[in-house]
C-alpha cells in the first residue's frame, strides 16, 4: 500500500480508489491506524468502529468489482460527532445520562453520506450536550489540539476538528450554531478549511501537507 494515504484529502482518495490504485479497505486501514496510533493522546474518536468500517469497505471494493455504480464518496473514510444519530451507536452528546440513548435510524446527513459511499470509521469527542467553546466532558473527557496541548480545539467540534487534523478519516462531520464549527476549525485545523450548510451541518475537510 502506498505511504501516508491516512494524509490523503477526501477528493483524492475518492479519485484513487475510483482509479483502483488503491482500494477502499486500504484507505479504511491507513485510517484505523492512523487512529489507534495517535488517539490515545488526544481523545478526539471517543468510539472506533474497526469491524464494521472494515466489512463496509470490503463490500465497496466488492461493488468496484461488479461495476456498479459508485457514490461520490466511495470508500472514502470520515467521522460522525456524537451528537447525531448513526444507527446502532449511542448519540451520547457528552452526556453520561446519554450513554446507552441508542439510535434507532440514521440522521440524514449520515444518511446522506452512506448514500455517496462514505465509511464511517469512528465517532467523535464534543462538550456536553454540544454547548461550549472547548471539548471536554464526564463522559468521554477532554480533547487535546494535536496542535499544542495547551491550547483548546475549540467546540463544539472540537473531536471532528482534532481527529481529521490528524489523518484520522478524509472528512469529519460537525454541526454548527454559534461557531461549533468554525471555531474548532481555527483552533485545531487551518483558517479556510471548513464549511456549514444552511442546516448548520456540515464536513470539515482539509489537505493535509504535514505528518502532524
Amino acid at each position: 500500500m502506498q505511504q501516508r494515504v491516512w494524509a490523503w484529502d477526501a477528493m483524492d482518495l475518492a479519485r484513487a480508489i475510483r482509479a483502483r490504485s488503491i482500494s477502499a479497505r486500504e484507505a479504511v486501514a491507513a485510517c484505523l491506524d492512523r487512529l489507534a496510533s495517535v488517539n490515545p493522546r488526544i481523545n478526539a474518536v471517543v468510539e472506533t468502529l474497526a469491524e464494521e468500517a472494515l466489512a463496509q469497505a470490503g463490500a465497496a471494493d466488492a461493488q468496484m468489482r461488479r461495476g456498479e455504480s459508485l457514490g461520490p464518496l466511495h470508500g472514502v473514510p470520515v467521522t460522525i460527532k456524537v451528537n447525531t444519530d448513526q444507527r446502532g451507536h449511542a448519540t451520547t452528546n457528552g452526556v453520561v445520562a446519554f450513554r446507552d440513548v441508542v439510535a434507532e435510524a440514521d440522521a440524514p446527513v449520515v444518511a446522506n453520506w452512506r448514500k455517496a459511499g462514505a465509511i464511517i470509521v469512528g465517532r467523535t469527542n464534543t462538550p456536553a450536550f454540544s454547548w461550549r467553546w472547548f471539548t471536554d466532558n464526564d463522559l468521554h473527557g477532554a480533547i487535546l489540539n494535536p496542535w499544542n496541548k495547551g491550547i483548546t480545539p475549540g467546540g463544539s467540534s472540537g473531536g471532528a476538528a482534532a481527529a481529521l487534523a490528524t489523518g484520522i478519516g478524509a472528512l469529519g462531520h460537525g454541526n454548527d450554531i454559534g461557531g461549533s464549527i468554525r471555531y474548532p476549525a481555527y483552533a485545531a485545523v487551518s483558517p479556510g478549511s471548513a464549511r456549514a450548510s444552511a442546516a448548520s451541518r456540515a464536513s470539515i475537510r482539509r489537505r493535509r501537507k504535514s505528518g502532524h
